[in-house]
């Protein structure tokens, strides 16, 4: 049995799944309605961090832990209408942190030394909270809704494919793409009351992570 260790580089984070959901309420005494907004819109791509460890169980898998970082700068979007205006939304950037456990499987290709593997991990996600700038120009109205998401611990479930490549003795080189899920977020209820309560219950989302990187085996 033998210890390995892997490195990942920059990857590309593609967030889908959303962010609000629709509403219509009274908000600063003028009517307000909110559109659904997905998480692409809001962060688009952004970068996916790996680091960790593995221990080769046989030569055909291995059990794994992996630290993942995780941000995404946000961008400005038109959220809905709040009476004459357009009502917009400036969302602090994304930043998460999390342990992943999962197991790994190893399929040979025949007369090469690549080597394709499948594998599918579970764990913790620690975010940092979220803040929301709301503007409504045309109503003159500027609200700074902070703390919009509290800093949550959120259950992550991922599968990825990928190759490995021998480049050195004691170093493959390797590319992944897979599919992470992490559930909601914890919301805070400054919103109780103005019939806006529930637009951000539906949080959990999906990441798309490309990833390539190192592994050294020792």
């Amino acid at each position: 049995m033998k210890f390995c260790r892997s490195a990942s580089g920059v990857g590309v984070l593609v967030i889908a799944m959303l962010s609000l959901s629709a509403a219509t309420a009274v908000a600063q005494g003028q009517a307000a309605a909110i559109l659904p907004n997905p998480y692409g819109e809001v962060y688009g791509t952004g970068l996916h961090f790996k680091f960790g460890g593995g221990y080769v169980l046989n030569p055909q898998s291995e059990v794994r832990a992996i630290f993942t970082f995780q941000s995404a700068d946000a961008n400005l979007v038109r959220l809905g209408d709040i009476g004459p205006s357009s009502l917009y939304g400036q969302y602090s950037d994304y930043v998460s942190l999390g342990l992943d456990l999962g197991y790994r499987r190893y399929v040979p290709i025949e007369n090469s030394n690549v080597r394709v593997f499948g594998e599918a991990t579970v764990g913790m996600a620690f975010i940092d909270e979220i803040n929301v700038v709301l503007s409504a120009p045309q109503a003159n109205i500027v609200i700074n809704q902070t703390d919009f998401y509290d800093r949550t611990g959120a259950l992550t479930l991922g599968f990825n494919v990928g190759v490995l490549m021998p480049i050195a003795s004691q170093v493959d080189l390797s590319a992944q793409v897979g599919l992470r899920r992490v559930s909601g977020l914890s919301d805070v209820d400054q919103l109780v009351g103005t019939g806006l309560d529930d637009i951000n219950n539906d949080s959990s989302r999906l990441t798309f992570p490309i990833v390539i990187g190192a592994r050294f085996r020792f």
